[in-house]
């Protein structure tokens, strides 16, 4: 039996079927609307850049110091709030594909995880409904496009806050705090992000900080595409989605993926024949909901949800999400990263 098809016959993930299923299971319903895939430029459809219900000017990126420090919680409108109101929806960018953050059970054919939980408070406190949201499934690579093109109002979706990201998208406070780390086939040699990556297929997500974590120390690692957004380029190491990682991963097209422990664990526990490589993760960072840049009074307001949802202790509503979805694969977490504001 080839090495693909020992793979094939052990990825059963477990309640799905396979990842096969799981795609399956994640095709677009009329209640989700799926972002077309841009390649190259990274526009959708050759669009240039909408209008903004706010505008900023970019902060320098030498001036970021601080990156999880946001703006002061508030419950004012604004323009950005306002143009949700009229409309009556929140539109959030999400991932339905990731296990346990977000993604499409099955069984009910609705959109779950932790990452769902908190666009769903978001959208209770600005429209008093949580299911006054439209879904928009966008890749990783999409995500700083589709607030730009004013495709969504917020992306929560794993988005690690930084300061390069600053420079084009507004952050909320951090709601979760995680790191990337290695993962491979329990049976590989690889021990974690170290030099036993030397000559390895490592794969990443296309605009992941685990990409920028590579090119900074690579360990000799392949993760590039050579013809990266040409016809030639299969997308085998760089891929549009995280899970296209795991997918080539299992199939023995790639010997390794890096991205956020909190993605690789629910993959891990999908998938009993990879793991977690390394004691522990080899950064350190945070997730935070993603704005346009410059719409402040939805940043304000978003912050003044995220101190509700993290008030209670061990029975807030974000210890909640945390238990129902996370503490499995996730253990021993006693809490949400305390929130940094900036002062002026």
């Amino acid at each position: 039996m080839t090495r693909a098809k020992v793979w094939a016959a052990r990825r059963g993930l477990r309640g799905w079927g396979g990842v096969t299923g799981m795609a399956v299971a994640c095709a677009v319903t009329a209640s989700l609307t799926l972002l077309p895939l841009a390649h190259g430029d990274g526009t959708f459809g050759g669009q240039t850049t909408g209008q903004g219900v706010t505008s900023a000017v970019p902060a320098k990126a030498e001036a970021c110091t601080d990156p999880e420090a946001s703006l002061l919680p508030s419950t004012a409108d604004g323009p950005a709030i306002e143009k949700i109101r009229a409309r009556g929806k929140l539109i959030a960018g999400v991932d339905q594909n990731s296990f346990r953050w977000g993604y499409r059970d099955p069984e009910s054919d609705t959109l779950e995880g932790f990452d769902i939980d908190l666009v769903r408070a978001i959208a209770k406190d600005i429209l008093g409904d949580p299911d006054a949201v439209i879904f928009r499934a966008i890749p990783t690579n999409q995500r700083i496009t589709a607030l730009e093109h004013d495709k969504v109002d917020v992306v929560v979706r794993t988005m690690t806050i930084n300061c390069k990201r600053l420079e084009q998208v507004s952050f909320s406070t951090a709601y979760f705090q995680a790191g990337q780390q290695v993962l491979a086939p329990k049976e590989s040699r690889i021990t974690g992000y170290d030099k036993s990556l030397a000559g390895k297929r490592v794969c990443t997500a296309e605009g992941s900080t685990a990409f920028e974590a590579l090119e900074k120390q690579s360990y000799g690692a392949v993760f590039e595409d050579e013809h990266d957004g040409t016809e030639r380029d299969r997308d085998q190491l760089t891929v549009p989605n995280q899970l296209d990682c795991l997918v080539r991963l299992q199939l023995g097209e790639v010997d390794a993926v890096v991205t956020d422990n909190a993605l690789a664990a629910g993959q891990a526990a999908q998938d009993p024949a990879v793991e977690l490589k390394g004691d522990k993760p080899f950064t350190t960072e945070y997730y935070g909901v993603a704005a346009k840049l410059g719409a402040d009074d939805l940043v304000a307001r978003v912050n003044q949800v995220l101190v509700d949802y993290r008030r209670g202790g061990a029975d807030s509503p974000w210890m909640r999400s945390y238990q129902n979805w996370l503490a499995a694969g996730l253990p021993g977490i006693k809490g949400p990263p305390a929130p940094k504001y900036r002062s002026n």
